[in-house]
Protein backbone atom coordinates (compact mmCIF):
# COMPACT_ATOMS: atom_id res chain seq x y z
CA UNK A 1 0.00 0.00 0.00
CA UNK A 2 1.32 3.44 -0.96
CA UNK A 3 1.79 5.26 2.32
CA UNK A 4 -0.35 8.27 3.01
CA UNK A 5 2.84 10.23 3.73
CA UNK A 6 4.03 9.55 0.18
CA UNK A 7 0.73 10.78 -1.25
CA UNK A 8 0.84 13.88 0.95
CA UNK A 9 4.38 14.52 -0.28
CA UNK A 10 3.04 14.55 -3.83
CA UNK A 11 0.14 16.75 -2.76
CA UNK A 12 2.57 19.31 -1.34
CA UNK A 13 3.79 19.98 -4.89
CA UNK A 14 0.28 20.80 -6.10
CA UNK A 15 -0.85 24.35 -6.81
CA UNK A 16 -4.02 24.65 -4.69
CA UNK A 17 -5.41 27.25 -7.06
CA UNK A 18 -5.17 24.87 -10.02
CA UNK A 19 -6.71 21.70 -8.59
CA UNK A 20 -8.45 19.57 -11.24
CA UNK A 21 -10.98 16.83 -10.49
CA UNK A 22 -10.13 13.62 -12.33
CA UNK A 23 -12.23 10.49 -12.87
CA UNK A 24 -12.24 7.34 -15.01
CA UNK A 25 -14.78 7.62 -17.85
CA UNK A 26 -17.27 5.01 -16.66
CA UNK A 27 -19.69 4.18 -13.81
CA UNK A 28 -20.46 7.55 -12.14
CA UNK A 29 -18.06 9.81 -14.04
CA UNK A 30 -20.78 12.13 -15.38
CA UNK A 31 -22.03 12.86 -11.86
CA UNK A 32 -18.50 13.60 -10.61
CA UNK A 33 -17.76 15.81 -13.62
CA UNK A 34 -21.05 17.69 -13.46
CA UNK A 35 -20.64 18.28 -9.73
CA UNK A 36 -17.10 19.58 -10.14
CA UNK A 37 -18.23 21.98 -12.85
CA UNK A 38 -21.10 23.18 -10.66
CA UNK A 39 -18.53 24.15 -8.04
CA UNK A 40 -16.23 25.80 -10.57
CA UNK A 41 -13.49 23.15 -10.63
CA UNK A 42 -11.98 21.96 -13.94
CA UNK A 43 -12.67 18.36 -14.94
CA UNK A 44 -10.42 15.77 -16.60
CA UNK A 45 -11.83 12.39 -17.66
CA UNK A 46 -9.60 9.42 -18.50
CA UNK A 47 -11.51 7.39 -21.09
CA UNK A 48 -11.00 4.22 -23.12
CA UNK A 49 -11.08 4.31 -26.91
CA UNK A 50 -14.38 2.94 -28.10
CA UNK A 51 -16.12 4.29 -25.01
CA UNK A 52 -14.76 7.84 -25.12
CA UNK A 53 -17.35 9.73 -27.17
CA UNK A 54 -19.73 10.17 -24.22
CA UNK A 55 -17.08 12.34 -22.59
CA UNK A 56 -15.02 13.65 -25.51
CA UNK A 57 -17.97 14.62 -27.70
CA UNK A 58 -21.48 14.45 -26.28
CA UNK A 59 -20.85 16.06 -22.87
CA UNK A 60 -17.64 18.00 -23.56
CA UNK A 61 -17.54 21.70 -22.78
CA UNK A 62 -17.95 23.82 -25.94
CA UNK A 63 -19.60 26.89 -27.40
CA UNK A 64 -22.51 26.77 -29.83
CA UNK A 65 -22.46 28.85 -33.01
CA UNK A 66 -24.34 31.62 -31.25
CA UNK A 67 -21.98 31.63 -28.26
CA UNK A 68 -23.98 29.59 -25.74
CA UNK A 69 -21.96 27.39 -23.37
CA UNK A 70 -22.84 23.71 -23.61
CA UNK A 71 -21.45 20.65 -21.82
CA UNK A 72 -19.28 20.34 -18.72
CA UNK A 73 -16.20 18.16 -19.35
CA UNK A 74 -13.08 20.25 -19.95
CA UNK A 75 -10.60 17.64 -21.07
CA UNK A 76 -10.41 13.95 -21.94
CA UNK A 77 -7.36 11.71 -22.09
CA UNK A 78 -8.16 8.75 -24.35
CA UNK A 79 -6.30 5.49 -23.70
CA UNK A 80 -6.40 2.20 -25.58
CA UNK A 81 -7.30 0.43 -22.32
CA UNK A 82 -8.48 1.79 -18.97
CA UNK A 83 -5.65 -0.08 -17.24
CA UNK A 84 -3.15 2.16 -19.03
CA UNK A 85 -4.09 4.94 -16.63
CA UNK A 86 -0.99 3.88 -14.68
CA UNK A 87 1.08 5.10 -17.66
CA UNK A 88 -0.33 8.64 -17.51
CA UNK A 89 -0.26 9.18 -13.76
CA UNK A 90 2.72 11.55 -14.00
CA UNK A 91 0.66 13.69 -16.37
CA UNK A 92 -2.23 13.67 -13.90
CA UNK A 93 0.08 14.79 -11.09
CA UNK A 94 1.50 17.54 -13.32
CA UNK A 95 -2.06 18.81 -13.84
CA UNK A 96 -2.79 18.89 -10.08
CA UNK A 97 -5.41 16.16 -10.38
CA UNK A 98 -7.28 14.86 -7.36
CA UNK A 99 -8.72 11.60 -8.63
CA UNK A 100 -12.16 10.36 -7.55
CA UNK A 101 -12.24 6.53 -7.61
CA UNK A 102 -15.25 4.61 -8.87
CA UNK A 103 -15.85 0.87 -9.19
CA UNK A 104 -14.70 0.78 -12.80
CA UNK A 105 -11.38 2.37 -11.83
CA UNK A 106 -10.72 -0.38 -9.29
CA UNK A 107 -11.82 -3.24 -11.55
CA UNK A 108 -10.06 -2.16 -14.74
CA UNK A 109 -6.87 -0.92 -13.09
CA UNK A 110 -6.70 -3.78 -10.60
CA UNK A 111 -6.83 -3.34 -6.85
CA UNK A 112 -3.14 -4.20 -6.38
CA UNK A 113 -2.07 -1.45 -8.76
CA UNK A 114 -4.49 1.04 -7.22
CA UNK A 115 -2.99 0.35 -3.82
CA UNK A 116 0.67 0.12 -4.79
CA UNK A 117 1.34 1.87 -8.10
CA UNK A 118 -1.17 4.70 -8.65
CA UNK A 119 0.52 7.67 -6.99
CA UNK A 120 -2.14 10.26 -7.74
CA UNK A 121 -3.92 11.65 -4.66
CA UNK A 122 -7.32 9.97 -4.35
CA UNK A 123 -10.33 11.71 -2.88
CA UNK A 124 -11.57 9.05 -0.50
CA UNK A 125 -10.23 5.99 1.28
CA UNK A 126 -7.69 4.05 -0.80
CA UNK A 127 -7.26 1.34 1.85
CA UNK A 128 -11.01 0.61 1.96
CA UNK A 129 -11.41 -0.14 -1.74
CA UNK A 130 -10.22 -3.75 -1.33
CA UNK A 131 -12.97 -4.43 1.22
CA UNK A 132 -15.44 -4.48 -1.67
CA UNK A 133 -13.96 -7.76 -2.92
CA UNK A 134 -16.13 -10.54 -1.44
CA UNK A 135 -13.31 -13.09 -1.72
CA UNK A 136 -11.04 -11.08 0.59
CA UNK A 137 -10.67 -12.23 4.20
CA UNK A 138 -11.38 -8.69 5.41
CA UNK A 139 -14.20 -7.94 3.00
CA UNK A 140 -17.06 -5.60 3.79
CA UNK A 141 -18.78 -8.56 5.48
CA UNK A 142 -15.88 -8.69 7.96
CA UNK A 143 -16.25 -4.98 8.56
CA UNK A 144 -20.03 -5.22 8.97
CA UNK A 145 -19.55 -7.95 11.57
CA UNK A 146 -17.02 -5.82 13.46
CA UNK A 147 -19.47 -2.91 13.36
CA UNK A 148 -22.34 -5.05 14.67
CA UNK A 149 -24.40 -4.35 11.55
CA UNK A 150 -27.05 -6.72 10.11
CA UNK A 151 -26.31 -8.61 6.90
CA UNK A 152 -27.69 -11.78 5.32
CA UNK A 153 -26.02 -14.73 7.04
CA UNK A 154 -23.78 -17.02 4.96
CA UNK A 155 -25.13 -20.45 4.07
CA UNK A 156 -23.31 -23.64 3.07
CA UNK A 157 -24.76 -25.50 0.06
CA UNK A 158 -25.84 -28.44 2.20
CA UNK A 159 -27.72 -26.06 4.54
CA UNK A 160 -29.99 -24.57 1.88
CA UNK A 161 -32.84 -27.01 2.57
CA UNK A 162 -32.98 -25.81 6.19
CA UNK A 163 -32.64 -22.07 5.47
CA UNK A 164 -34.88 -21.71 2.42
CA UNK A 165 -34.29 -19.30 -0.46
CA UNK A 166 -30.66 -18.21 -0.92
CA UNK A 167 -28.78 -16.08 -3.41
CA UNK A 168 -25.45 -17.28 -4.78
CA UNK A 169 -23.05 -14.40 -5.47
CA UNK A 170 -20.22 -14.86 -7.95
CA UNK A 171 -18.86 -13.05 -11.01
CA UNK A 172 -20.12 -13.67 -14.53
CA UNK A 173 -17.82 -16.03 -16.41
CA UNK A 174 -17.37 -13.74 -19.43
CA UNK A 175 -18.47 -10.27 -18.30
CA UNK A 176 -16.19 -10.07 -15.27
CA UNK A 177 -17.45 -6.69 -14.12
CA UNK A 178 -20.97 -8.13 -13.98
CA UNK A 179 -22.69 -10.76 -11.87
CA UNK A 180 -23.32 -14.45 -12.32
CA UNK A 181 -25.81 -14.47 -9.42
CA UNK A 182 -28.58 -17.03 -9.11
CA UNK A 183 -31.13 -18.08 -6.48
CA UNK A 184 -32.04 -21.50 -5.10
CA UNK A 185 -34.52 -22.77 -2.52
CA UNK A 186 -33.02 -26.24 -2.06
CA UNK A 187 -29.67 -28.00 -2.44
CA UNK A 188 -31.12 -29.93 -5.40
CA UNK A 189 -32.09 -26.68 -7.15
CA UNK A 190 -28.66 -25.21 -6.35
CA UNK A 191 -26.85 -28.10 -8.05
CA UNK A 192 -29.21 -28.19 -11.04
CA UNK A 193 -28.99 -24.45 -11.69
CA UNK A 194 -25.23 -24.37 -11.17
CA UNK A 195 -24.69 -27.17 -13.67
CA UNK A 196 -26.92 -25.49 -16.25
CA UNK A 197 -25.21 -22.10 -15.83
CA UNK A 198 -21.76 -23.68 -16.13
CA UNK A 199 -22.87 -25.47 -19.29
CA UNK A 200 -24.21 -22.17 -20.69
CA UNK A 201 -20.94 -20.39 -19.91
CA UNK A 202 -22.51 -17.96 -17.42
CA UNK A 203 -20.44 -19.11 -14.42
CA UNK A 204 -17.37 -21.29 -13.85
CA UNK A 205 -16.65 -24.15 -11.44
CA UNK A 206 -13.75 -22.16 -9.98
CA UNK A 207 -15.90 -19.13 -9.20
CA UNK A 208 -18.68 -21.34 -7.84
CA UNK A 209 -16.25 -22.87 -5.34
CA UNK A 210 -15.49 -19.38 -4.00
CA UNK A 211 -19.05 -18.06 -4.24
CA UNK A 212 -20.78 -16.29 -1.38
CA UNK A 213 -24.09 -18.03 -0.59
CA UNK A 214 -26.40 -16.14 1.73
CA UNK A 215 -30.02 -16.03 2.83
CA UNK A 216 -32.19 -14.14 0.35
CA UNK A 217 -33.99 -11.23 1.99
CA UNK A 218 -37.48 -10.94 0.52
CA UNK A 219 -38.35 -7.26 0.35
CA UNK A 220 -37.58 -3.96 -1.40
CA UNK A 221 -34.00 -2.81 -1.91
CA UNK A 222 -32.64 0.64 -1.08
CA UNK A 223 -29.17 1.98 -1.81
CA UNK A 224 -28.38 4.74 0.70
CA UNK A 225 -25.95 7.29 -0.73
CA UNK A 226 -24.06 8.77 2.21
CA UNK A 227 -21.22 11.26 2.58
CA UNK A 228 -18.82 11.51 5.51
CA UNK A 229 -17.06 14.85 5.87
CA UNK A 230 -13.72 14.71 7.71
CA UNK A 231 -13.86 18.50 7.87
CA UNK A 232 -17.15 18.58 9.78
CA UNK A 233 -16.99 15.13 11.34
CA UNK A 234 -20.56 14.55 10.18
CA UNK A 235 -22.51 12.00 8.15
CA UNK A 236 -24.92 13.22 5.49
CA UNK A 237 -27.62 11.20 3.72
CA UNK A 238 -27.62 12.68 0.22
CA UNK A 239 -30.07 10.37 -1.53
CA UNK A 240 -31.52 6.91 -2.09
CA UNK A 241 -31.62 4.88 -5.29
CA UNK A 242 -32.53 1.43 -6.54
CA UNK A 243 -31.49 -0.56 -9.61
CA UNK A 244 -32.79 -1.74 -12.93
CA UNK A 245 -31.23 -5.14 -13.63
CA UNK A 246 -31.31 -7.20 -16.80
CA UNK A 247 -32.60 -9.71 -17.38
CA UNK A 248 -34.13 -9.85 -13.89
CA UNK A 249 -36.51 -6.95 -14.49
CA UNK A 250 -37.70 -8.57 -17.70
CA UNK A 251 -38.42 -11.82 -15.90
CA UNK A 252 -40.47 -10.26 -13.13
CA UNK A 253 -42.69 -8.51 -15.69
CA UNK A 254 -43.76 -11.87 -17.06
CA UNK A 255 -46.68 -13.84 -15.57
CA UNK A 256 -45.55 -16.90 -13.60
CA UNK A 257 -47.05 -19.26 -16.17
CA UNK A 258 -45.00 -17.62 -18.93
CA UNK A 259 -41.80 -17.80 -16.89
CA UNK A 260 -42.25 -21.56 -16.56
CA UNK A 261 -42.29 -21.97 -20.36
CA UNK A 262 -38.98 -20.18 -20.99
CA UNK A 263 -36.32 -22.23 -22.82
CA UNK A 264 -33.25 -23.42 -20.90
CA UNK A 265 -31.01 -20.59 -22.10
CA UNK A 266 -33.46 -18.03 -20.70
CA UNK A 267 -34.53 -19.87 -17.56
CA UNK A 268 -32.37 -17.98 -15.03
CA UNK A 269 -32.38 -14.17 -14.93
CA UNK A 270 -29.08 -12.30 -14.88
CA UNK A 271 -28.37 -9.39 -12.54
CA UNK A 272 -26.56 -6.92 -14.79
CA UNK A 273 -27.17 -3.36 -13.61
CA UNK A 274 -28.29 -1.12 -16.47
CA UNK A 275 -29.71 1.91 -14.69
CA UNK A 276 -31.04 3.40 -11.47
CA UNK A 277 -34.09 5.22 -10.15
CA UNK A 278 -34.48 7.68 -7.30
CA UNK A 279 -36.39 6.80 -4.14
CA UNK A 280 -37.33 8.04 -0.69
CA UNK A 281 -37.87 6.21 2.60
CA UNK A 282 -40.65 6.55 5.14
CA UNK A 283 -39.41 8.98 7.76
CA UNK A 284 -39.93 6.66 10.72
CA UNK A 285 -37.18 4.42 9.29
CA UNK A 286 -34.57 7.11 8.67
CA UNK A 287 -33.07 6.94 12.14
CA UNK A 288 -32.36 3.24 11.66
CA UNK A 289 -30.52 4.09 8.47
CA UNK A 290 -28.42 6.82 10.09
CA UNK A 291 -27.60 4.45 12.93
CA UNK A 292 -26.22 1.92 10.42
CA UNK A 293 -24.13 4.63 8.77
CA UNK A 294 -22.77 5.82 12.12
CA UNK A 295 -21.67 2.28 13.03
CA UNK A 296 -20.07 1.74 9.62
CA UNK A 297 -18.10 5.00 9.77
CA UNK A 298 -16.90 4.25 13.31
CA UNK A 299 -15.74 0.76 12.28
CA UNK A 300 -13.81 2.13 9.28
CA UNK A 301 -12.06 4.61 11.55
CA UNK A 302 -11.11 1.84 13.95
CA UNK A 303 -9.95 -0.77 11.43
CA UNK A 304 -9.04 1.24 8.30
CA UNK A 305 -7.47 4.44 9.57
CA UNK A 306 -8.20 7.27 8.79
CA UNK A 307 -11.59 5.72 7.96
CA UNK A 308 -14.11 6.47 5.25
CA UNK A 309 -13.70 9.80 3.48
CA UNK A 310 -16.46 11.25 1.33
CA UNK A 311 -19.12 9.18 -0.44
CA UNK A 312 -20.14 5.64 0.44
CA UNK A 313 -23.25 3.57 -0.23
CA UNK A 314 -24.95 1.01 1.99
CA UNK A 315 -27.01 -1.32 -0.19
CA UNK A 316 -29.86 -2.87 1.77
CA UNK A 317 -32.94 -5.05 1.62
CA UNK A 318 -35.85 -4.61 4.05
CA UNK A 319 -37.86 -7.58 5.28
CA UNK A 320 -41.55 -7.74 6.23
CA UNK A 321 -40.76 -6.70 9.82
CA UNK A 322 -38.93 -3.56 8.60
CA UNK A 323 -35.51 -4.93 9.46
CA UNK A 324 -32.64 -3.74 7.27
CA UNK A 325 -29.96 -6.10 5.97
CA UNK A 326 -26.84 -4.71 4.29
CA UNK A 327 -26.01 -6.96 1.36
CA UNK A 328 -23.34 -4.79 -0.28
CA UNK A 329 -21.19 -1.77 0.56
CA UNK A 330 -19.55 0.70 -1.83
CA UNK A 331 -16.69 2.48 0.00
CA UNK A 332 -16.64 5.15 -2.74
CA UNK A 333 -19.13 6.82 -5.07
CA UNK A 334 -22.13 4.56 -5.60
CA UNK A 335 -23.23 3.45 -9.04
CA UNK A 336 -26.64 5.13 -8.88
CA UNK A 337 -25.65 8.74 -8.33
CA UNK A 338 -25.95 9.79 -12.00
CA UNK A 339 -29.72 10.06 -11.54
CA UNK A 340 -29.12 13.14 -9.40
CA UNK A 341 -26.60 15.07 -11.49
CA UNK A 342 -27.72 18.64 -12.20
CA UNK A 343 -30.83 18.12 -10.00
CA UNK A 344 -29.19 16.89 -6.79
CA UNK A 345 -30.32 14.26 -4.29
CA UNK A 346 -33.63 14.82 -2.46
CA UNK A 347 -32.10 14.64 1.02
CA UNK A 348 -28.91 16.43 0.06
CA UNK A 349 -30.91 19.26 -1.50
CA UNK A 350 -33.00 19.65 1.63
CA UNK A 351 -29.91 19.61 3.86
CA UNK A 352 -27.87 22.13 1.88
CA UNK A 353 -30.83 24.21 0.60
CA UNK A 354 -29.58 23.92 -2.97
CA UNK A 355 -29.11 21.13 -5.54
CA UNK A 356 -26.55 18.76 -3.99
CA UNK A 357 -25.62 15.66 -5.96
CA UNK A 358 -22.86 13.32 -4.83
CA UNK A 359 -20.57 14.76 -7.47
CA UNK A 360 -21.19 18.30 -6.30
CA UNK A 361 -20.72 17.28 -2.66
CA UNK A 362 -17.31 15.79 -3.51
CA UNK A 363 -16.29 18.99 -5.29
CA UNK A 364 -17.59 21.13 -2.44
CA UNK A 365 -15.51 19.17 0.09
CA UNK A 366 -12.41 19.59 -2.09
CA UNK A 367 -13.04 23.33 -2.35
CA UNK A 368 -13.61 23.67 1.39
CA UNK A 369 -10.42 21.70 2.08
CA UNK A 370 -8.47 24.03 -0.22
CA UNK A 371 -9.90 27.12 1.45
CA UNK A 372 -9.17 25.76 4.94
CA UNK A 373 -5.70 24.51 3.86
CA UNK A 374 -6.74 20.98 4.86
CA UNK A 375 -6.53 19.04 1.58
CA UNK A 376 -4.51 16.34 3.35
CA UNK A 377 -7.64 15.42 5.33
CA UNK A 378 -9.64 14.38 2.27
CA UNK A 379 -7.07 12.44 0.20
CA UNK A 380 -5.20 9.15 0.54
Amino acid sequence: MISRDEILGILERYDPEKITVGVLGSHSALDIADGAKEEGLPVLVVAQRGRHKTYAEYFRLRKTRDGITKGFIDEVIVLEKFARIIDVQDELVKRNVIFVPNRSFVVYTGIDRVENDFKVPLFGSRNLLRSEERSEEKSYYWLLEKAGLPYPEPVKPEEIDEVGLVIVKLPHAKKRLERGFFTAASYKEFREKAEKLIKLGVITEEDLARARIERYIIGPVFNFDFFYSPIDGEIELLGIDWRFETSLDGHVRLPAAQQLTLPEWQFEPEYTVTGHASSTLRESLLEKVFDMAEKYVKATQEYYSPGIIGPFTLQTAVDKDLNFYIYDVAPRTGGGTNIHMAMGHPYGNALWRKPMSTGRRVALEIKRAIELDELERVVT
